[in-house]
């Protein structure tokens, strides 16, 4: 069976991050995509700053691929939103230390969005992955 494959089309400038311009996930793969998670912990605290809240939907995000037999290696695509342009630094931080040293990176959009359902979040991440 064929691997997912990144797809870097010449005459396109190199992606700003570690990501990958396009994904091609071949037919007979199993996909995960997850809700939107925000960084706020089992027993209901958030912190105050993006990097920490970023952690905390990454870590969510890798319990939820486990459950289905998935780790970060199979994630096919990374859809995040943050509500300053401030937190994008710190949000491209704790995606960089998820992502890791992939052999392959996903593909990657983040959006500046107005708010969330309460005023503490700042982060919100969700994924697409794949694996046989």
């Amino acid at each position: 069976m064929s691997e997912i494959k990144a797809l870097a089309p010449s005459g396109v400038r190199e992606p700003f991050g570690r990501y990958a311009h396009g994904i091609e996930i071949p037919a007979g793969r199993r996909l995960v995509q997850t809700s939107g998670q925000l960084g706020i912990r089992p027993e209901d605290s958030i912190p105050e700053d993006a990097y920490s809240q970023a952690v905390i939907c990454f870590e969510n995000i890798t319990k939820i691929l486990a459950e289905s037999g998935m780790a970060v290696g199979d994630v096919a695509h990374i859809s995040a939103f943050v509500t300053d342009r401030e937190y994008f630094p710190a949000y491209m931080r704790a995606r960089d230390e998820f992502i890791g040293e992939a052999k392959r990176l996903p593909s990657s959009t983040l959006l500046i969005v107005s708010g969330f359902t309460r005023a503490e979040f700042k982060v919100e991440v969700e994924v697409l992955a794949a694996a046989l």
